[in-house]
């Protein structure tokens, strides 16, 4: 029995999968930790996986710069850092096999279509109306126009029946993939797209429990239809509270917020920091993070 439960923990995979289009900030930092925490209490593994199929932008010196950061905060990982961008030939086949199901559409719009087509409010993305679902002529056209993949998640989900998810925070949740619309499987510039690939890339990792902040608490939806669709196993998930920058917006990229990097080259002690992540409790509201 002693050893069929250690097996059981030996199984626990978690796994960091940041984006190599920019450096890592706190909130990056605090998943990673997590994550890392979870893994080895439970003596599991603790996969790295960067997600960079996104050529236009990301970097080699990004991906040096996340690996640094993270040997900085104490982490290390198990088995190679993996490459999403090397799993090409399973997305394209998880794509071909929801196309052979009759799920996906050509779709020709662009961002400027969709947004005078779909009301949102200001700053919300909006959920794509069906603009290019069930066109006539939308495979011929797809033959010789540059186009995405999407999803029809109606028949989709369908097909699949009642799903549901475990999150380890906020308890059984029900999918509902209905409310993201009709998401993109493959775009133009990249080829397959973010929501299938981390599917197929955390299967093919056995990842079994997913710890990542809760403003993607909205993408498991889709990704659990998908995970039924293609057959593949779910892993339990863990949506935690976001770190907020000063001024109470949440940490991100793209509003410049304070890296890692940063925080090294100005002499703060990367261990100490990864103590008081792996203390910050993990329910509650999001929260700014004063460091001495």
């Amino acid at each position: 029995m002693a050893a069929g439960k250690m097996a059981a923990k030996k199984a626990l995979v978690t796994r960091f999968a940041p984006s190599p289009t920019g450096l890592l900030h706190l909130g990056h930092g605090w998943s990673a930790v997590v994550a890392h925490t979870i893994a080895r209490t439970a003596g599991g593994r603790f996969v790295l996986r960067m997600e960079d199929i996104d050529t236009t932008r990301c970097r080699p010196e990004y991906v040096t710069g996340i690996l640094e950061d993270l040997v900085w905060l104490g982490l290390d990982w198990d088995g190679p850092v993996l490459l999403q961008s090397a799993a090409r030939a399973g997305h394209d086949a998880a794509l071909q096999r929801l196309g052979a199901m009759g799920l996906t559409y050509p779709c020709f719009c662009t961002r400027a279509d969709i947004a005078a087509a779909a009301a949102a409010p200001h700053g919300v993305a909006p959920v794509y109306p069906g603009i290019c679902r069930g066109l006539a002529d939308g495979r011929a056209r797809a033959a010789t126009e540059s186009h995405a993949v999407r999803l029809d998640v109606a028949k989709a989900s369908a097909l699949a029946g009642p799903l549901w998810w475990e999150d380890a925070l906020a308890g059984r949740v029900a999918a509902d993939a209905l409310a993201g619309g009709d998401i993109v499987l493959a775009r133009r510039d990249i080829g397959v797209g973010y929501a299938l690939a981390v599917v197929v890339d955390d299967a093919a990792a056995a990842v079994t429990q997913v710890v990542r902040g809760r403003d993607l608490f909205g993408a498991t939806h889709a990704q659990r239809l998908l995970q039924a669709l293609l057959g593949l196993k779910p892993p339990g998930y863990c949506h935690h509270p976001l770190l907020l920058a000063a001024d109470g917006r949440r940490l991100a990229k793209r509003d410049r917020a304070e890296t890692l990097q940063s925080l090294r080259l100005r002499g703060v002690d990367g261990l100490a920091l990864a103590a008081r992540l792996r203390a910050e409790p993990l329910t509650g509201d999001d929260r700014h993070l004063l460091l001495a």
